[in-house]
């Protein structure tokens, strides 16, 4: 099977040398300004400099590094208009550099994970690198995450943000093909955050690019998101082995706690003692999505916090969403507020193709070929 035209992309952060942090330097244009403001963030062991860029726009305030196109932070009002940053995230880039678990991260070039990190294509077998027991998790060892990306601010009409680009040569990771990645992140005048992923190749290859984000709309390192209140429009998800890798099953929801096809508390059945949640510590899996692969992004999933009022929906155009409950978060981790944090203190819902997909002729293919451009997007509306 050939990929669908529409795919959807991310990188992540963190770099196999050590760093050194700065202070974050001088802004290059005054706050609130309406354009995107450059700052020095640190720098890599090697000297290279990473940035952070700020953007603001119909009440969202997002900040994102050139370090693996991370989003740093993200602010949005409460229902009385308060703002508080809703993501995870660290204030150096030491920490992103030696601990991260992709916080805010583009993911690629394959998000999620291929089994012993193996694949076949047009009768050639690869081997990627393996960097979760003997599997390859979000792009191997050095994934997009660990890169620094190539930044251009814009501004047009009343929509504000960043290019980004990446280009991953042939053999990088194990993947064939020469990969020229570009991820445009766009707020409009209603606060929306938009992402756009691009992608061409010289070589078949394969591509499953994602965004890592971690969410708490409470408020960044306030505490449980188990009160958070999630709906996912899916009826079925494909449960893994004990790897977390998918079996080739599209199990039906009903009549388990996957079922997100009506609001629910996240904590209601995170507890149920599925053999799936058991093996997961919680959480992990990809939902398929009953909409399928679409033309345009169709509004997939929908958290809320009762506490804060706060409401996070998301439009894809992928056939698969990954909700990940925060399951390996253990309390050796302080975030940007100064407070630590722990398992089940915020969660992930990444738009994508299915994990494992290369390996599984009956889920969609991310395969890419020359003269193919892959595009996706994915839509993030707030509200409280």
């Amino acid at each position: 099977m050939e990929l669908n035209r529409r795919t959807v992309i991310a990188g992540a952060a963190a770099a196999g040398v050590a760093a050194t942090t700065l202070g974050t330097g001088t802004a290059q244009a005054a706050a609130g300004s309406g354009k995107p403001v450059k700052e020095l963030f640190g720098k890599l062991a090697d000297g290279t400099k990473v940035y952070r860029w700020s953007l603001e726009n119909g009440g969202t305030r997002l900040k994102v590094l050139s370090y693996g196109g991370i989003v740093q932070s993200l602010e949005i009002p409460d229902r009385h208009g308060r703002h508080a940053n809703v993501v995870n995230g660290f204030d150096n880039v030491d920490d992103y550099v030696a601990k991260s678990p992709y916080f805010g991260a583009l993911i690629g070039r394959y998000g999620n994970r291929i089994g012993k990190g193996q694949f076949t294509l047009d009768g050639k077998s690869y081997q990627l690198s393996v960097n979760d027991g003997v599997n390859s998790l979000h792009g191997g060892a050095k994934g997009f995450d660990k890169h620094v990306w190539d930044v251009e601010p814009f501004t047009r009409g009343s929509d504000v943000g960043l290019h980004l680009h990446y280009t991953s040569v042939d053999g990088e990771m194990g993947y064939p093909g020469t990969l020229r990645t570009k991820v445009t992140y766009t707020l409009n005048r209603h606060g929306e955050w938009r992402i756009d992923y691009e992608a061409t190749t010289d070589k078949p290859t394969i591509v499953n690019l994602t965004s890592h984000v971690y969410w708490n709309l409470a408020g960044e390192g306030s505490g449980t998101v188990e009160d958070h209140e999630l709906r996912i429009a899916a009826s079925r998800y494909t449960p893994t082995d004990a790897g977390l890798i998918p079996t080739g099953e599209l199990a039906k929801v009903a009549g388990t706690p996957f079922d997100f096809r009506h609001a629910k508390p996240i904590g209601r059945d995170i507890r149920a003692g599925h053999e799936q949640q058991v093996q997961a510590k919680g959480y992990d899996h990809n939902w398929a999505l009953d909409k399928g692969i679409t033309a345009k992004p169709e509004h997939v999933a929908t958290l809320r916090d009762p506490r804060s009022g706060r409401t996070l929906k998301i439009a894809t155009d992928q056939p698969g969403l990954q909700f990940y409950s925060g399951n390996f978060l253990d309390g050796t981790l302080t975030g940007t507020g100064g407070r630590t944090y722990r398992q089940g203190d915020a969660l992930c819902l990444e738009t994508q193709h299915f994990p494992d997909s290369p390996n599984h002729a009956n889920f969609p293919s991310t395969v890419l070929r020359p003269g193919q451009t892959y595009r996706t997007t994915t839509i993030h509306t707030f509200g409280a």
